[in-house]
């Protein structure tokens, strides 16, 4: 494995583990939100303290971390694109200073397809705001935005993205397991409503 592979591979995911929903609900003295609704540090459970504002910040952010990491590989370690975005997934689900509990990766993904696959951020971003706005329900939300991104790049013959857009959009469907188990019992809440 080159130096260039892991540098790349460490620099995502030194960014990916950025706990931002964590950071931004401690700051506000909003508590853990590890000890809220699902427990998720993603912003559909920062909504869950009443702050759309903080929510907010945190979808950006979580955003932006993956998109910081790409870019930031293109400057100073150009052809280690596809290893700093899949880092930045990477250390987003499983950051090691949350005993590898961490978000579903849906706005990361968003954030490293921005600069790697613009056609594939937009098509991302509207399927998910299009059916949060149709269903109200985030995991439907997020896994067909996911679901989405390694299917335009076998549209688009986009062979040098396929495996890494396939790989994390198996790891968010993944991480979304227990929603999944929830969506079949009808129980998963819709963005809005309390969760008790």
């Amino acid at each position: 494995m080159s130096q260039g592979l892991l540098l790349a591979l460490a620099l995502g995911y030194a960014l990916g583990s950025i706990p931002f929903g964590l950071i931004l609900t401690r700051l506000t003295g909003r508590g853990d939100i590890r000890t809220i609704g699902s427990g998720n540090i993603g912003a559909t459970n920062v909504l869950r303290t009443g702050s759309k504002g903080l929510a907010a910040a945190t979808l950006v952010l979580d955003a932006l971390k993956g998109t910081a990491a790409v870019l930031i590989a293109q400057r100073f370690l150009p052809g280690y694109e596809i290893a700093a975005a899949g880092g930045a997934m990477i250390g987003h689900l499983y950051p090691v200073w949350l005993k590898f509990r961490g978000g579903k990766g849906v706005a990361t993904y968003l954030g490293v397809l921005i600069p790697l696959f613009p056609p594939a951020a937009a098509l991302y971003a509207g399927l998910w705001i299009a059916f949060l706005l149709l269903v109200r329900i985030s995991s439907v939300a997020g896994m067909t935005a996911a679901l989405s991104a390694p299917l335009l790049a076998a549209f688009r013959d986009r062979s040098d993205l396929l495996p890494l857009l396939a790989g994390l959009s198996v790891l968010v469907i993944w991480k979304h397991k227990e929603n999944i188990v929830r969506l079949r019992a009808g129980t998963e809440p819709r963005v809005g409503r309390s969760r008790a």
